[in-house]
């Protein structure tokens, strides 16, 4: 990475309401049922210092509990910043595509940044420094940081790549599965999105960020700034992660990641062959260690139950 690019002086407050400059950058931030966590989130949003213009699309996907009533007040608060969006069907559990397009159609400028409701970033230059970066480097389509992991416990552990490097290929995105970097970092160029539309591989997936990943592999190179700037939190109820506990969504799953590497690999003409099979099989690897763990966990608790009960 370039360092001479980092930014040690603030920029001008992005502050106006009656700012009529044109954005540059999109923040997406999709929430579900995150009362405890999202008022966080979008502090770490409307606090961000720019020399350019940007604004927080924020999409409630039908929450059942308080998370709409606080993106409100942030809206009511920071008009010029927070772009609500309010659903009254979840869309995410359609699988089909229609939650990013939604997304899509609120997206604009030359970059988008992500950041979930139940992360936050902790660096106030994050967006400045990402977009100084990008403007300097053409070549590249994304870029991402180090970030902390902050568990349920409250502990906190600092995330980097297992073997850092500047710049990262779809070979490398591939192998690492979609550990390589944290959602909450990724900083990516619209333009390939605007002008070509979403790719079938990334409606078919039912997740986000390997696919972002993946597409924006296939445009330019993958940048890593050494950098602690947000907090990914591990295993909060409603996250995806918690609900993929039960066997039958990890198969659903794994299944759906198969399926975006055989479409992805037709997408690039094959060029990720080699990188694609060993993925599959690290891949099957993973879910069968997990369907033999989960099988264990099922067969103690039937003999516990017998036990318990006198069934024996």
């Amino acid at each position: 990475m370039d360092t001479s690019m980092t930014r040690t002086t603030a920029p001008p407050a992005n502050d106006s309401r009656d700012d009529k400059r044109p954005v540059m950058v999109t923040v997406r931030c999709i929430a579900y049922n995150q009362e405890r966590y999202i008022r966080q989130c979008l502090e770490s949003l409307v606090t961000q210092v720019t020399d350019f213009r940007y604004v927080a699309v924020v999409h409630d996907d039908a929450s059942t509990d308080h998370t709409a009533d606080i993106i409100r007040e942030y809206e009511e608060r920071y008009p010029h910043i927070i772009k609500a969006v309010y659903e009254r069907e979840n869309l995410y559990q359609r699988h089909d595509g229609s939650l990013m397009r939604r997304l899509d159609a609120y997206t604009q400028g030359r970059y988008v940044a992500i950041c979930e409701g139940d992360d936050f970033w902790t660096d106030p230059l994050k967006l400045q420094k990402q977009y100084d970066y990008m403007e300097a480097h053409p070549q590249c389509s994304l870029c991402f940081h180090a970030h902390e992991r902050l568990l349920p416990s409250g502990k906190r552990e600092v995330q980097r790549p297992r073997r850092p490097k500047p710049v990262y290929t779809a070979e490398d995105v591939l192998l690492a599965g979609g550990r390589l970097m944290a959602t909450d970092s990724m900083f990516y160029r619209w333009e390939h999105l605007a002008r070509e539309g979403r790719p079938d591989f990334w409606n078919h997936c039912d997740v986000g960020d390997l696919p972002s990943m993946l597409f924006a592999a296939s445009k330019g190179t993958l940048d890593y700034i050494d950098e602690v700037m947000s907090v990914y939190r591990k295993g909060t109820a409603g996250s995806w992660s918690e609900r993929q506990q039960h066997l039958a969504q990890r198969t659903a799953h794994y299944k759906s990641i198969l399926r975006l590497y055989d479409e992805y690999d037709a997408f690039t003409g094959f060029r990720y062959h080699r990188a694609v099979i060993a993925a599959k099989r690290k891949r099957r690897r993973k879910y069968l260690k997990k369907v033999a763990v989960a099988r264990l966990k099922g067969y103690f608790s039937t003999l516990t139950s017998i036990f318990l009960h006198g069934n024996i």
